[in-house]
């Protein structure tokens, strides 16, 4: 098998696992509060990725030369999942989903104006496509003549944390080693969220902490196939590829809640994925 399949085959199966923990979330939320569980998702995967960065180097690359940068990532990130928790106690996974995926074009658009990155016309098409595509899935009233769901605006907070997730994930990557990097993750997320359990701590049953242990350890492992496989595989492959975690997260909605995708929901979803096409293709090397 070439590196290259390899690196397909895990992106693919990261992207599984990150539906599978949206579709335990989207279960457990109905039960216990948004900061308990992601207290427990990031405090799950701390503490694996503190385990396994140890086993596998036999030390913990703890210190940062940018730790105000790192707290911020982490902080980023456990935005992006409350905003998606709360969302989906009211929005079936494939409206969160496809709402979500607008991320890719806000990191485009973000790292022009911040970092300074140069943005092709075709790929400030895409961020625009991607933005119309948002709209048709949020159903605002002018196209449904209904009233618009509060829950629907959600994801487009938990897009903008990704951006600055990723963004912040760039600059990092010039500052500090990747292992720090990745001990740092979710760090700060477990430390802000524990602050809240005295408020809002529901002891669960025997048989509920495996569900609750299993958030952690799916997005634990899919962050660990993300990052081996674009060891192996080219960015240009594997981006395009994300957007298979549509379908993933449609077909969860409908064997797990029952829940099928609407005309606006496809719609909104193909002119978004669209739009990220544009985006994420590689730019054609002068010669």
């Amino acid at each position: 098998m070439s590196r290259t399949l390899q690196g397909v085959l895990l992106q693919l199966a990261a992207l599984a696992l990150f539906v599978a923990m949206d579709s335990l979330l989207k279960l457990l939320v109905a039960q216990f509060a948004v900061p308990q569980l992601m207290f427990i998702r990031f405090l799950t995967s701390s503490v694996l990725v503190l385990g396994g960065v140890w086993a596998v180097t036999g030390s913990v690359p703890w210190r940062s030369r940018a730790p105000g940068l790192q707290t911020l990532r982490s902080l980023s990130l456990a935005v992006a999942n409350a905003a998606l928790s709360v969302a989906l106690l009211d929005i079936p996974l494939a409206d969160a989903t496809a709402i979500v995926f607008i991320g890719p074009a806000l990191t485009v658009a973000a790292a022009a104006i911040w970092l300074g990155e140069k943005v092709s016309p075709r790929r400030w098409a895409g961020v625009t496509i991607g933005l119309a595509g948002v709209v048709i899935a949020v159903r605002p009233p002018f196209l449904t003549g209904e009233p618009l769901a509060w829950a629907m605006l959600l994801p487009l907070v938990t897009a903008a944390a990704n951006t600055v997730y990723q963004l912040l994930t760039r600059r990092l990557a010039a500052v500090d080693d990747p292992r720090t990097t990745f001990v740092h993750t979710g760090v700060a997320a477990a430390a802000v969220t524990g602050l809240a359990q005295p408020f809002v701590w529901d002891a669960p049953a025997a048989g509920d902490w495996p569900w609750l242990l299993a958030l952690g350890a799916l997005g634990g492992a899919g962050h660990v196939l993300l990052v081996m496989a674009f060891a192996r595989a080219p960015a240009s492959i594997l981006a395009p590829m994300s957007y298979s975690q549509l379908v993933w997260a449609g077909l969860a909605g409908v064997l797990v809640f029952g829940d099928w995708p609407d005309g606006w929901t496809l719609l909104g979803a193909a002119v978004i994925a669209a739009g990220g096409l544009l985006v994420a293709w590689p730019e054609r090397r002068a010669t």
